[in-house]
């Protein structure tokens, strides 16, 4: 695979976090694809290949209007491919944080604001595709912009509310949350 070829499936990786359907992440995810990202995320996105990838993208959707990668460069070294990207986006899901087991850990409620904060995003390719995905985010930037911390009171009430909402929901499916129940 050319330097060229990586920096393609690499823009075609946040075309399709943006807008794509399972078939875009099929044309350059490969099938035993490991994100290393989603240990905490919803059991749907933590499989290999495309359809978990796809499942990142549908959670991030969900909590993000407006949900963009700015690409600034983009390196190639061998099989190792970084970008340096800033995310935009506009809260206006509830973003939740996953235990080991799927169930959910906390629940972040939406705050109507926008963030853009930085990230490094590693892939290792093989056969064309992407296997491996490894990122370096600024999470406590993000946290800052989008208004979860320092909470406010109410704001702390509202977590715990959703919280609440989720582990119920969890309880009526008799564990953790189903794929793409809370992402509807």
């Amino acid at each position: 695979m050319t330097g060229i070829e990586a920096k393609d499936i690499c823009r075609l990786q946040f075309a399709a976090m943006r807008k794509g359907d399972l078939a875009e992440f099929q044309e350059h995810v490969h099938p035993e694809a490991t994100n290393h990202e989603a240990k905490d995320e919803p059991l749907a996105c933590r499989g290999k290949g495309p359809a978990a990838f796809h499942a990142t993208a549908l959670m991030l959707r969900h909590v993000f209007a407006d949900l963009d990668w700015e690409v600034h460069t983009v390196v190639v070294d061998g099989d190792l491919t970084v970008a340096h990207t800033t995310l935009h986006g506009r809260q206006v899901g509830t973003f939740y944080d996953y235990d080991a087991r799927g169930r959910v850990r906390s629940a972040f409620p939406p705050t109507g604001r926008g963030c853009a904060v930085t990230q490094t995003h590693w892939w290792r390719m093989a056969d064309g595709a992407m296997i491996e995905h490894w990122a370096n985010r600024d999470d406590l930037g993000m946290a800052q912009q989008l208004g979860w911390i320092p909470p406010r009171p109410t704001y702390l009430v509202r977590m715990a509310l959703a919280l609440r909402q989720a582990r119920r929901s969890e309880a009526r499916n008799g564990g953790p949350i189903a794929r793409g129940h809370m992402f509807r």
